[in-house]
């Protein structure tokens, strides 16, 4: 079993950044990939970054590469996002997922077995 719990989230204006951080527990932590997701209101959950299990791999969606981050410090068992220059259009519920016994990168969200809460992020214009 593992425990995701995400922190971070805020109001911010375009141009910002936020670092948002999530806290894993359970299963050993670095031994599997993580992926942040987000979910703006009235759409679907979208993949925004994903991180191998000892973070020397990451991939991004096309509309955050660039901009943000994805980390990882396995010896605090969280994972980080780091969002800089943000948009309006950034706007949503931004959730952790984790895939604990998988070792390949996946922007499905069906391929994640466990999620946080989720914690809000908001840009004003």
């Amino acid at each position: 079993q593992v425990q995701l719990v995400e922190s971070g989230g805020g109001l911010v204006q375009a141009g910002d950044s936020l670092r948002l951080s999530c806290a894993a527990s359970g299963r050993t932590f670095s031994y599997y990939p993580m992926g942040w997701f987000r979910q703006a209101p009235g759409k679907e959950r979208e993949f925004v970054a994903t991180i191998s299990g000892l973070g020397g791999t990451t991939y991004y969606a096309d509309s955050v590469k660039g901009r943000f981050t994805i980390s990882r410090d396995n010896a605090k068992n969280t994972v980080y996002l780091q969002m800089n220059s943000l948009k309006p259009e950034d706007t949503a519920v931004y959730f952790c997922a984790a895939r604990p016994g998988q070792y390949d990168l996946q922007t499905n969200e069906d391929e994640y077995n466990y999620w946080g809460q989720g914690t809000q992020v908001t840009v004003s214009s």
